[in-house]
């Protein structure tokens, strides 16, 4: 099936061809349903703590000399952000006739790019935008915000897009997240280390913003940044299918690759050097006025990782010694069981030194604290109960595809669940003796998902890798733990940047 070209670009992109081979199995099989128990609530996996019980154990492992991580997938293009605008671009009507439309220019004066819209305005058309809307040339002020020839804001990543208006200047999303790290990632020394992931063709454009920017809020909050890149690897993506499930060709016989998604950048993470690592998508940011809240919940999650993970590691010391006793072992279950919400039904029915290595394999790896907001209608994973494969019931975070919604029960469990996904992560990446985990090891790589799409007229079925917060880490012990509904503000589409929290 594979040609001496299709070999050579297999070895180009790194990637064997075993990988092809399952990836091209997993379109014929699909991919199976995650078995629920139940939707997470408060005091059924989701935890409501009181801050002030876990501030101080953060404040404390902070003052040691651990790494410190703020990891910020920020790789994704803003067009899906302006689908709308683009609409309008290539539509019949000249003016304005739907409400998205109407609210946009309406209020075009309150984004923060306005003073650059109206200068690319003057540059593209000789007139400022008050000018060309008066005249009705609506379209214009469109193509300046969107084309190449003016901002270019409909091929630029969200990170790199003016969000927030201050007294000093606007700020991109990339500096609020730079605010936030000092805010709450900053180690001992002062430092504070960001790394985001970014796409090859805008890596120039953010390092650039870095240079131009950092060196401020470095001063403003009297810390040094250490600010990384990296890309999603080629070996991650992923081969496209046609309608038979064989491999997807393009005009010239080659392979069709797409990348693997978000879920590849488990690999990014795995790559990085930390005892604790942030995770938050690039657009959820707020300005100033409102990052108290943010810092307070961030501080709360990562105390109760590190309260969590200290007790873990004296418990699989205690296992290593040999020198427990029955009540011990006894304590320790009720831990796994109850603090890291990983059951067993047969736990009983195990030889002591089965159950002692069940109890060492379930506290010996990666552990992720996951803040889950209540849910209002945003769309998202949710927090379940489901079954794994070697028959424990632990906490995940699920999407929609990964849920059969043609059983009745499943999906009234999606449907009234409480809260969701809202992407707030703070991780513990090394074991009790200092080493990193790898990573790739903890992946359900039954979690991928198939989805359609299209190549020059052709229908494909496209490979999504498992997502990074979804079947990536599906094999790590999980916390859900219950934040305030004004640390999410995602913008998903231009006139989000209207709303109250980004004025």
């Amino acid at each position: 099936m594979l040609t001496a070209q299709d070999r050579e670009q297999l070895a180009k992109k790194g990637i064997s061809e075993a990988q092809i081979t399952d990836q091209l199995a997993s379109f014929e099989k699909g991919f199976p349903y995650l078995q629920l128990e139940a939707a997470a609530a408060i005091g059924k996996g989701i935890m409501a703590p009181n801050p002030a019980q876990y501030l101080n154990a953060w404040d404390e492992y902070r003052k040691g000399d651990a790494c410190i991580v703020k990891f910020v997938p920020a790789s994704g293009a803003a067009s899906r952000m302006f689908k709308n605008l683009f609409e309008f671009l290539g539509g019949e009507a000249n003016v304005p006739t739907t409400d998205f439309e109407k609210k946009f220019f309406d209020n075009i004066t309150k984004f923060a790019f306005y003073e650059d819209l109206d200068a690319a305005c003057v540059k593209t058309n000789g007139k400022g935008i008050s000018a060309l809307i008066e005249a009705g040339e609506y379209k214009a002020v469109v193509a300046a915000l969107l084309e190449g020839a003016g901002l270019n804001y409909g091929q630029l990543p969200k990170g790199l897009l003016k969000f927030h208006n201050y007294a000093d200047g606007a700020r991109t999303p990339l500096e609020e997240h730079l605010v936030e790290g000092a805010l709450y990632a900053s180690a001992n020394t002062g430092q504070v280390n960001v790394h985001f992931t970014v796409s090859p063709e805008h890596r120039a454009l953010f390092e650039a913003l870095v240079a131009e920017k950092a060196e401020k809020y470095a001063q403003k909050y009297d810390i040094e940044y250490n600010i990384s890149f990296s890309e999603q690897k080629s070996s991650t993506d992923t081969v496209a299918a046609d309608m038979e499930n064989k491999p997807f060709r393009n005009s010239d016989g080659s392979l069709l690759f797409r990348p693997g998604g978000h879920g590849a950048l488990i690999e990014n993470l795995n790559d990085l050097d930390a005892d604790v690592i942030f995770i938050k998508n690039i657009d959820n940011v707020v300005p100033d006025r409102l990052k108290e809240e943010t810092v307070i919940y961030k501080n709360l999650l990562a105390g109760v990782l590190v309260t969590l993970q200290k007790q873990a590691f004296e418990y699989i010391q205690l296992l290593d010694s040999g020198q427990y006793t029955q009540e011990q072992i006894e304590e320790i279950i009720r831990f796994v069981q109850q603090q890291l919400l990983c059951r067993k039904a047969d736990i009983k029915d195990l030889e002591d030194a089965e159950l002692v290595l069940y109890l060492k394999n379930k506290l010996n790896r990666p552990m992720r604290v996951c803040g889950m907001v209540r849910n209002v209608g945003e769309p998202g994973g949710g927090p379940f109960l489901a079954y794994n494969q070697d028959g424990t019931v632990s906490l995940q975070i699920l999407e929609s595809s990964q849920i059969d919604m043609n059983d009745a029960e499943k999906k009234a469990m999606f449907e009234q669940g409480t809260h969701f996904n809202p992407v707030d992560l703070v991780c513990a990446v090394k074991n009790y003796k200092g080493e990193k985990f790898d990573l790739t090891k903890y992946v359900d790589k039954a979690a991928g998902f198939i989805s359609y799409k299209s190549k020059s007229g052709r229908e494909l079925k496209a490979l999504e890798l498992p997502g990074l917060w979804n079947g990536a880490m599906s094999d790590w012990n999980t916390i859900f733990v219950e934040v305030g509904l004004g640390t999410f503000n995602p913008v998903k589409t231009v006139n989000d940047l209207l709303r109250e929290q980004h004025q």
